[in-house]
């Protein structure tokens, strides 16, 4: 091992522990802190050096070019990290570093822009971008999903943001992803909701389909119905996550519809409890994917990190 690799294995060796109640050194301490973040700098460095071997591969084996977005390994990445973290230390920073972590490394391994829709309300989508996406990554602004949708299928693997709910005078966008080679819904996030969220803004996020690294939890169909009434919506409301506009004259809707996948529940239930309703389907349309909402609760987590009294 050369000199270099002594120094950082010896700089990460933690220090040895002091007898309880004998007064500590702020000195130490803070030699101890700057240990950590040397150690915590030398992994970065080791993890990049990886992640040039991987694209070294990737090359090597004449991998398509796009991004290198994986909302698979991401979801159970940030749903882990939420889960066992603990300590003084906020999680919404926790989280807020290792999304600014992977998305740059993303970004290192294929280039890409996040665009993103600002109708709905700029502040909020430029936080829920800033913290997902961090800032080496470019951010394009754009006044509706339209805009998004075309901005990322005319590109070579940039990803938009469009919001997650029915805003009004926004059309049915989705439908712009119905062809094979068009874009399509790869995710939903945050990857992991609480009521704190400081980046909460539901949103969809939109790419080129993606062949490797795919999550199914829960399927996105784009609906066209005729008949659609409050009834229609009541009898959808228990089964599926429903955004609706108005659609080819004054009975119809364009219906994006999130449904789960491997319950109870699925496309043909949707399509019989509109068709019970009274609702006729024209046309549906598998228009992407993406993993479960799951809910982090601080609750539950302070009463894992606590333990039981004895005795």
């Amino acid at each position: 091992m050369d000199k270099k690799a002594d120094a950082q294995v010896e700089s990460s060796q933690p220090a040895a522990p002091h007898p309880t109640g004998q007064p500590v050194d702020l000195s130490v301490l803070r030699a101890e802190i700057d240990r950590i973040d040397a150690a915590m700098h030398a992994l970065l460095i080791e993890r990049s050096e990886i992640i040039d071997r991987l694209v070294e591969v990737k090359r090597s084996r004449g991998a398509e070019a796009g991004s290198a977005f994986r909302p698979a390994r991401e979801a159970s990445m940030m749903r882990m990290i939420v889960d066992r973290h603990r300590g003084i230390l906020p999680l919404d920073t926790v989280e807020g570093i290792w999304r600014v972590i992977i998305s740059t490394f993303t970004y290192v391994q294929a280039p890409y822009a996040v665009h993103a829709d600002l109708a709905t309300g700029e502040a909020a989508m430029r936080d829920t971008t800033r913290f997902h996406f961090g800032f080496t990554v470019p951010f394009v602004a754009h006044m509706g999903a339209t805009g998004v949708v075309a901005a990322v299928a005319g590109s070579k693997g940039d990803l938009g943001l469009v919001p997650a709910f029915a805003a009004p005078g926004t059309g049915a966008w989705w439908t712009a992803l119905e062809g094979e080679n068009a874009p399509k819904i790869i995710a939903r996030l945050p990857f992991v909701e609480r009521a704190d969220h400081p980046a909460g803004l539901p949103v969809f996020c939109i790419a080129h389909p993606v062949t490797d690294g795919a999550v199914t939890e829960v399927e996105t169909w784009s609906l066209h119905v005729a008949g659609w009434t409050a009834q229609a919506a009541r009898a959808l409301a228990p089964l599926a996550e429903v955004l609706a506009v108005p659609d080819r004259g004054l009975d119809g809707a364009a219906l994006l519809a999130s449904i789960p996948v491997g319950g109870d529940v699925g496309l043909e239930t949707v399509l019989a409890a509109l068709r019970a309703s009274g609702a006729s389907v024209r046309s549906a349309a598998l228009v992407g994917s993406h993993a479960s909402r799951y809910t982090h609760s601080p609750l539950a987590a302070a009463s894992k990190a606590i333990p039981l009294a004895r005795g």
